[in-house]
């Protein structure tokens, strides 16, 4: 088949100004040098690694496109217009299963996820993700639907939130944190809950604003971020064809170590053995094969310094028994 030659290569001014992170990297990775099939972009973001992947797919490929951001899904509307390979679906990706189920796709050939909060939401002051753009304390990745990180802040309680900021954003004055927090009351600004813990942290870390970690804490909750990807990654590889690949990039460690345990046991057969017995009686088979672990170039990192913290994990599916 003759590779196709469509407009999804163009991009948008709002996209353009999204530097995909890792974009060639994830792309040939993906595919292995195949250029047809039906492929998964987990998080539409921008669309700039959907936009790479239909420009190397030829003409009777599809890709399906997930984000639960709306904005996500009209500029991802506004894609599918001019190129009919891609369906947009606004959901989380932890509904794979379900909605390839719905449009009848057993298995896909290839599944891409880069995680955590895209540079627009980070950008967009009136997204509420930012404590450098000062927004409504939203915080919500899809803000037609759930609770705002603001009254979120008001139900909690300080033990509670203290938990969150040291498990989801590893901060060591949680408590501290956590109870300026509380004490301030209701907060309806980014500026107002990034001036409360600036005030209550004891100790900066260097070229970093104190708030950091509390956002982050506090958006992975809001957006069920590791719950999510904790449903996402056994469903991706279940829906994989044999020698189809996966390919995620996290940006944390959080992220990067649900990712990297779950291909490292995904990697690994074993054989149970019944406690009466020495024979054995269930050999399970290795679903996935590392591929790569892939950092950003230095180029990459000087022309985007967000793209720092990145890992790409890629993996591919496999049935293959060890005995």
């Amino acid at each position: 088949m003759t590779e196709a030659t469509t407009p999804a290569t163009t991009t948008s001014s709002e996209s353009s100004a999204h530097l995909s992170v890792l974009l060639h990297e994830t792309i040939d990775a993906l595919l292995a040098d195949r250029t047809s099939g039906v492929y998964v972009d987990a998080t539409f973001g921008r669309g700039g690694h959907t936009r790479a992947l239909l420009a190397k797919l030829d003409a009777n490929s599809r890709v399906l496109a997930f984000d639960k951001d709306p904005d996500a899904q009209a500029e991802g509307a506004r894609l599918a217009a001019i190129d009919p390979r891609l369906t947009m679906i606004h959901a989380s990706f932890s509904d794979l299963k379900a909605q390839l189920q719905k449009l009848g796709i057993p298995h896909v050939d290839g599944i891409m996820a880069d995680l955590g909060v895209s540079s627009p939401q980070l950008d967009v002051a009136e997204r509420g993700f930012s404590f450098m753009n000062d927004g409504p304390l939203d915080m919500r990745m899809d803000n037609s639907q759930g609770i705002t990180a603001a009254d979120w802040l008001m139900q909690i309680e300080e033990s509670d939130l203290a938990d969150v900021l040291y498990q989801y954003g590893d901060e060591r004055h949680s408590r501290r944190i956590a109870r300026a927090i509380k004490l301030a009351g209701r907060m309806e600004t980014t500026a107002e809950l990034a001036e409360v813990v600036k005030v209550a942290h004891p100790k900066w870390e260097k070229h970093k604003h104190p708030a950091t970690r509390s956002f982050q804490a506090i958006r992975i909750v809001i957006n069920r971020e590791l719950a999510d990807l904790d449903l996402f990654l056994p469903q991706a590889v279940e829906s994989l064809v044999a020698g189809g690949r996966l390919a995620v990039i996290s940006f944390h460690s959080l992220e990067d170590r649900r990712v990297k345990q779950f291909i490292q046991l995904a990697s690994t057969a074993s054989i149970e053995n019944s406690s009466w017995t020495p024979m054995p009686l269930i050999t399970k088979t290795k679903t996935l094969k590392k591929i790569a672990r892939i950092a950003p170039s230095d180029a990459e990192v000087d022309a985007n310094p967000r793209s720092r913290s990145a890992w790409l994990r890629v993996a591919e599916r496999t049935d293959e028994a060890i005995t």
